[in-house]
């Protein structure tokens, strides 16, 4: 990787993930919260409103509140915020530790459905009180089912103006690691009674390692509508997709374009930044966030909205990249309107008017007084528009920004933008359709004519990369021999083929199997599984033999996948729905469920389903290997009746009785000979049962988890947590293993698992 190469993955991951992560904890002690530039840049800027500078800065020096947020789509997620506000937030109400009173935590005023919560928290506290340990121990829990995503407040703002429908295609451009994109993936599953929404997630970073953190992420909520992809965003490539039979362009309906920043509106936990801060930081970054940004509406469906958004508060990579967007698509693009979107939050309407400062001290107010020697480094694009008709055109006061003291938050800037028409750029090449056989293959991105740079670096593309509406507009089935010809008349032809390169790990394939797959057979009449099942969508990672894993994909995700091998790195996609038992063939069947993909897989499924209560499920994930006899008579006089090997337990709500849970549960299990057992992962096992109402918690010594009863099933968990965890598979590549190892935690706080316990191959 060259030199150039390295410096734009290193910029590109800048900045991001101090934003994503919440406030848990504070260290550097010893940095001083001082940086005389940062107060004099803003202070003469007046982005604070007068009379309240000081708080701004007395707000920057304070930790940053924790907050947390209820996965939304989880048809359970009513059943923990009520194990939240019942068994932990009436707890810690009025509590006090060293003198300081410990707020019990607030929902977030303009967060939908009570879903966000923040309290002034820190480790440091939380360790001094086993109320707050319990509490804590808790949250780490259910974050890594899935269930709660602990996150900074002003990140959840982005995607919540999205707008997201089930059936958007969505482009997350600047990704990891991934609270962002988990959020994305809840709203596609607003209704959790379909299984395949109509839309997906293409999650993108340029750093490969960072990647694998945002499949941990996402692999949470256990969609098959989510892909991980590893590109350079400002020239990721276009795709192609299958339409009616023919090729076509994918155009996305929304797209997060949450691009590196300076940061400096994350001081109050990414205290560093403090000493860090200077002026040329922005200046640096200005022209690779306006490059993703043009990249992002080039692949924008006309009528769809992107946001543009960075934890910056500085106007160089907040305003000005609006402005030079803005100007660029001559009206092709639009500020919207996002003030009654979030009622409740407390935001600053965009400024008009801005000035430029080296770290020097230097200001330069317009581009005409930039000395030449400092071109290279200062673009007129970091410039206001000079024409005031224009500028007030744009409208910039819809821009949103954050101020960290206004609701006890980060620092955010946020845009949202809505594609009217094509960008302008790509009206200009020739059409030579009608010259073109209606049967030819459709182009590919390096048979497509490009625009060159003018002299203020103001591609139509970024990159010299062309944008999938070029691709439209410019023949499909021209040949190379007619492209040259073009470029003989005087017209741009294309770039040169360049092979694409991919860095980091060899993914593994993604094989998708045909109808008549052998594997099909047994898995068919073993589990019943409906007429309609998509057989077409399921896939496996390997050419050669015999299949382990079976995951599944969307209708949509797998037309994306088919049409773009050659031309997109993915990482991972899918969800885990079968996993080979070779003591199950004895049985009937190798392949036996996993619970990742259990909701998604269950709709299908009409045999090998047990239905059991409340207290059937305390036993399955408190006991090791229980007898079929320690289920209640309705349960034991269905299992009887089924044969051995993979079951689905079901726990259906009865309404009439408010006590029990509320909501649907579906685990994976085993039939043995005259026992039975769960295969659940262990944090999806502690979840289950703290909202069956058993609480469970680790202790002091940190040796495992028990009941806090004391009775003594919860000797009886440890010890089946052991064993379990001995029996466990790994999942995927040794080498993917191998990368998540070396990330140690999540933006969520939770770490990296080396194994996965809901992936058993065992029998009874």
């Amino acid at each position: 990787m060259g030199k150039r190469s390295r410096q734009r993955q290193k910029n590109q991951t800048a900045g991001r993930d101090s934003r994503d992560n919440d406030g848990w904890g504070a260290g550097y002690a010893d940095i001083i919260k001082e940086n005389k530039l940062f107060e004099h840049y803003y202070k003469e800027l007046g982005l604070v409103p007068e009379g309240e500078f000081d708080l701004f800065m007395e707000a920057m020096r304070e930790p940053l509140p924790a907050t947390i947020r209820i996965t939304g789509y989880k048809s359970h997620a009513k059943e923990i915020l009520h194990c939240l506000k019942e068994k932990y937030f009436k707890d810690i109400q009025e509590l006090e530790i060293d003198g300081q009173k410990i707020e019990a935590p607030q929902p977030l005023t303009w967060y939908p459905d009570d879903q966000a919560w923040h309290t002034n928290m820190s480790r440091k506290i939380i360790r001094k009180s086993p109320l707050l340990e319990k509490f804590h121990q808790f949250l780490v829990s259910e974050t890594e089912s899935g269930n709660i995503s602990r996150q900074e407040a002003v990140s959840m703002i982005p995607p919540l103006l999205l707008k997201i429908e089930p059936h958007h295609k969505i482009l997350d451009m600047c990704a990891a690691p991934g609270s962002k994109t988990a959020q994305l993936i809840e709203m596609l599953h607003s209704d959790m009674e379909v299984p395949f929404p109509e839309g997906f997630v293409i999650a993108n970073d340029v750093d490969n390692k960072r990647c694998y953190l945002l499949v941990h992420q996402a692999k949470r909520l256990n969609s098959p509508c989510i892909m991980v992809v590893n590109h350079d965003a400002s020239c990721i490539p276009t795709l192609n997709i299958d339409s009616d039979g023919k090729k076509d362009i994918l155009f996305y309906d929304r797209i997060l374009c949450d691009v590196p920043c300076s940061g400096d509106g994350t001081m109050r936990k990414n205290i560093d930044v403090w000493k860090k801060w200077t002026t040329s930081n922005s200046l640096h970054l200005h022209g690779l966030q306006l490059r993703i940004a043009v990249r992002g509406v080039e692949q924008l469906a006309v009528g769809g909205r992107m946001v543009y958004s960075t934890c910056s508060l500085n106007p160089i990579e907040d305003e000005a990249v609006i402005a030079a967007l803005l100007e660029k698509s001559e009206g092709a693009l639009e500020l919207a309107d996002g003030s009654a979107d979030l009622p409740g939050l407390k935001w600053m309407p965009g400024v008009t008017s801005w000035k430029l400062m080296t770290k020097e001290g230097q200001w330069y107010s317009d581009w005409s007084e930039v000395p030449s020697s400092r071109h290279t480094q200062i673009r007129p694009t970091m410039f206001p528009p000079k024409d005031p008709e224009k500028l007030l055109g744009m409208h910039l006061e819809r821009c949103m920004r954050i101020l960290p003291h206004h609701q006890n938050t980060g620092g955010f800037f946020v845009a949202v933008l809505v594609k009217k028409a094509p960008m302008p750029w790509n009206k200009k090449y020739p059409k030579l359709r009608k010259d073109v056989s209606s049967n030819s293959a459709a182009s590919t991105p390096a048979e497509v004519p490009h625009l060159s740079e003018n002299a203020e670096g103001e591609a139509g593309a970024p990159g010299g990369k062309v944008s999938g509406e070029a691709e439209e507009a410019a023949p499909k089935g021209a040949s190379l021999a007619q492209e040259s010809t073009t470029k003989q008349d005087g017209v741009c032809g294309p770039p040169p083929m360049k092979k694409m390169k991919l860095f980091g790990y060899k993914e593994d394939p993604f094989v998708f199997l045909t109808e008549d797959d052998p594997v099909f057979t047994t898995i068919q009449s073993f589990y019943n599984l409906s007429p309609d099942f998509p057989k077409l969508n399921v896939l496996t990672r390997t050419h050669e033999g015999k299949k382990r894993h079976l995951y599944m994909v969307s209708k949509e995700l797998r037309n994306v996948l088919l049409n773009n091998s050659e031309r997109m790195k993915v990482i991972n996609t899918g969800v885990k729905v079968w996993s080979r038992n070779s003591d199950g063939e004895e049985f009937g069947c190798a392949f036996r469920l996993a619970q990742e993909g259990i909701y998604t897989l269950q709709p299908y499924i009409h045999s090998r389903i047990i239905r059991v209560s409340v207290e059937d499920i305390k036993v399955l994930l408190t006991q090791e290997n229980p007898f079929l006899s320690k289920l209640e008579e309705d349960a034991h006089s269905q299992a009887k009746k089924l044969g051995m090997g993979s079951i689905v337990l079901k726990y259906i709500p009865n309404p009439n009785n408010p006590a029990e849970p509320q909501c649907p549960i579906q685990l994976c299990g085993w039939r043995g000979k005259t026992s039975i057992r769960a295969f659940v992962p262990r944090n999806e096992r502690f979840h289950y049962l703290r909202m069956l109402g058993v609480e469970v918690f680790r202790d002091k010594q940190g040796l495992g988890q028990k009941r806090s009863d004391g009775e003594k099933e919860g000797k009886q968990e440890v010890d089946e947590e052991d064993k379990m965890e001995k029996v466990a598979e790994e999942e995927g590549s040794a080498q993917n293993e191998a990368e998540l190892d070396m990330e140690n935690g999540d933006e969520n706080g939770s770490s990296v698992p080396k194994s996965d316990i809901g992936n058993q191959e065992t029998s009874s």
